[in-house]
């Protein structure tokens, strides 16, 4: 395994309520010292929440989301508050984005998105055995939710809609666990 970088320096050029960009200076093995930039997530990271109704049916969102200016169409997520675990923070958010809560959930995996320049982790969740419950979330509006069915996932790829790709990616990850637990 390849020695990491030593950083000889990080600082922050910008920052915002959302948004920390921050400068780091490293030095590698081979004695190339190079400046990164680098956003830096919450150090608790967020989750992304697969709330399965029935084996097959996976309850969707349809959220505005800023950065494509449009309605999108994807799991439900948000950040892990801090003094909560990762389950916790799920059933929280579930019950805040679409009304229920789990007797079952369980971490699938942790994906990053863009590692070359985020520093951000967002652990799946797999939500089962639902009941209806709700939370007040921090929402603009109120949030559609969309049942779908894992066996038309092909279909769900075709909408312009769903591009989300943490989304896509647990889709996927759920609809072969859920296969091989059959």
């Amino acid at each position: 395994m390849r020695k990491l970088p030593r950083i000889l320096g990080a600082q922050t050029i910008s920052k915002t309520r959302l948004f920390h960009v921050e400068q780091l200076d490293l030095e590698f093995s081979n004695g190339v010292v190079v400046q990164y930039e680098r956003l830096r997530g919450s150090a608790r990271g967020a989750v992304l929440i697969v709330p399965m109704l029935d084996t097959d049916t996976v309850l969707l969102i349809r959220e505005y989301a800023a950065g494509v200016q449009r309605y999108e169409l994807a799991l439900p997520k948000g950040r892990i508050e801090h003094g909560e675990g990762i389950i916790e923070a799920a059933n929280r958010e579930i019950m805040e984005e679409v009304g229920y809560a789990a007797h079952t959930l369980r971490h699938i995996t942790s994906l990053t998105v863009a590692p070359g320049y985020l520093s951000h982790t967002t652990h799946v969740i797999l939500a089962q055995d639902l009941y209806p419950c709700t939370a007040v979330g921090d929402e603009p509006e109120e949030i559609e939710v969309v049942p779908w069915k894992l066996s038309q996932l092909n279909e769900l790829l075709q909408c312009d809609d769903c591009t989300e790709a943490r989304s896509i990616a647990a889709l996927f990850m759920v609809k072969e666990l859920l296969k091989n637990e059959r």
